[in-house]
């Protein structure tokens, strides 16, 4: 690896995506009114709105230099760039705002949750910044001179048939999240209108979102080659960025709201937020099944001599994701044995015996496991990828779980506020340890029937291809940000810890 390579395919094109990013972070401060205390009141003192700009550019420039060094050599198309900047601003609130910054200052580490909950709005303005970045960072890398030969072999484009789809995608899913914002009275939320605002006149607006999103996701992940379940998990990401991007900041900057940072108000809009991730994966779903349709329907299939019947594959991938759902389950059931939650469970059957609640508590752990298996087959390469699908899955299932469809069986609404979210924080650390135990047991036993370094026909000499190339996208990244996410959010916006508007 040359140095002058490394300049300019990867600091060069970082840099000037860091500036992109930090005009938006500067744009956001300014509405905040803190472009003063840039780099910390105690360090720098009260700037000028001038020098706090240029403070917050030289940070940017530093920061996507970084970032161009990091990304690189992955994937250069714009969706996996997207994901990695928001986790390379959500690091930066860590290691920077939590950590560095404080240390400088001579307070100590704010590792506290009154401290975090203090920086939240940085946190959203980072991961902003990070998003913008990683955006931008497509166009540098691809205009770079040295690039260039990568780019015309990696960089995939939609077609209109791909934006059709995902608009399609998009317009379904939309449809289906307006149904369930509007059973508990969110529908307004969502769109962005005032309360007592009529509720018809909101579902234009979140249709007409939901198309411009699935567009938005065909052209940032044109490809469908990864398969569902990958798919899927890319879609909880997309749909948190567009609660960020969209439901925090564009959506109340046009209704003249301004920004929707401070804990307060995320903690008022935080029921948007399960919806946006759950439209997110629906949009990413449909999107991989509408185009698995225009294949079977428009091309030609040509199966491998050597390549089982669909029969014989189905009942192996059965077989695994049962044993590999028994194992995560019982990961899972001592976490709601310890925190009393089985008798809600038997609650389904109408019932509230522990031992009933234990029974059908496997039943829908082989359920969800045998979706596992049939979406995540032969994507995990070793323990820590399976690891990495399992517990992204895993969260994907607490929020449809716990705060959606448990509500609804049981009578009621889905409870997508931020005290549910609190209250069953528990049950998420538990689907978390059942979605690594499922991940892991299920990527050994298919691993040892099936090792993935051995090719059996050209079509699976193919896909092994592409399997390897999962490690040059955002697979590390969506498996950090959706844990993240999952950890950190319910706890900062937990009421009871004394809360305050910063800004």
């Amino acid at each position: 690896m040359k140095t002058s390579e490394v300049l300019r395919n990867g600091v060069l094109p970082g840099v000037l995506a860091g500036l992109a990013g930090g005009l938006a972070l500067a744009a956001a401060m300014l509405e905040l009114d803190r472009l003063s205390a840039a780099g910390g009141g105690d360090l720098t003192g009260a700037l000028s709105p001038l020098a706090g700009f240029i403070l917050v550019m030289a940070g940017a420039a530093v920061l996507g230099a970084g970032f161009g060094v990091l990304v690189w050599y992955q994937r250069t198309g714009a969706g996996e760039t997207l994901i990695w900047g928001l986790v390379y601003g959500a690091s930066w609130w860590y290691l920077g705002r939590l950590t560095v910054m404080p240390l400088l200052q001579g307070k100590g580490l704010t590792w506290d949750v009154g401290s975090a909950q203090a920086a939240f709005p940085d946190l959203l303005g980072l991961m902003l910044f990070g998003a913008i970045m990683g955006l931008a960072h497509v166009s540098f890398y691809h205009v770079s001179i040295l690039s260039m030969r990568h780019a015309q072999t990696e960089t995939q484009h939609v077609g209109r048939g791909g934006l059709f789809r995902g608009a399609l995608a998009g317009l379904l899913s939309a449809y289906l999240l307006g149904v369930a914002a509007n059973g508990q009275g969110q529908l307004l939320a969502f769109a962005g209108m005032q309360a007592g605002t009529s509720t018809l006149a909101a579902w234009p607006v979140i249709l007409l979102i939901g198309i411009l999103a699935g567009a938005g996701f065909a052209w940032l992940f044109p490809g469908n080659t990864d398969g569902a379940g990958v798919g899927l998990i890319r879609g909880i990401a997309y749909g948190f960025f567009w609660w960020m991007a969209g439901g925090l900041t564009l959506v109340p900057l046009i209704t003249g709201a301004g920004l929707v940072w401070s804990p307060n108000q995320v903690q008022a809009i935080f029921p948007t937020l399960p919806g946006y991730l759950l439209f997110g994966a629906a949009v990413a779903f449909l999107y991989q099944l509408l185009g698995a349709m225009v294949h079977l329907l428009f091309s030609e299939f040509l199966p491998g001599s050597t390549e089982e019947g669909l029969g014989t594959q189905g009942l192996r991938i059965a077989g695994r994701s049962v044993l590999a759902a028994f194992v995560g389950g019982m990961v899972f059931s001592v976490v709601m044995w310890q925190t009393g939650f089985l008798p809600s469970v038997a609650d389904l059957v109408g019932s509230s015996s522990p031992v009933a609640g234990f029974v059908v508590h496997l039943a829908i752990a082989g359920l969800i496991g045998l979706s596992y298996g049939i979406l995540f087959r032969r994507q995990s390469y070793d323990v820590g990828s399976a690891l990495g699908w399992g517990v992204s899955y895993g969260f994907f299932w607490a929020v449809l779980g716990p705060m959606t469809l448990m509500p609804v069986l049981l009578g009621g609404t889905p409870q997508w506020t931020a005290e549910a979210a609190a209250s069953v924080f528990p049950n998420l650390i538990g689907h978390l340890g059942y979605g690594a135990g499922l991940g892991i047991t299920f990527y050994l036993l298919e691993v040892r029937y099936s090792p993935w370094w051995i090719p059996r026909t050209e079509v699976q000499a193919a896909r092994l291809e592409r399997r390897r190339e999962q490690v040059q996208t955002s697979g590390p990244a969506l498996w950090t940000l959706l844990v993240l996410m999952g950890l950190t959010l319910p706890v900062l916006l937990e009421k009871g810890q004394g809360l305050t508007p910063i800004y």
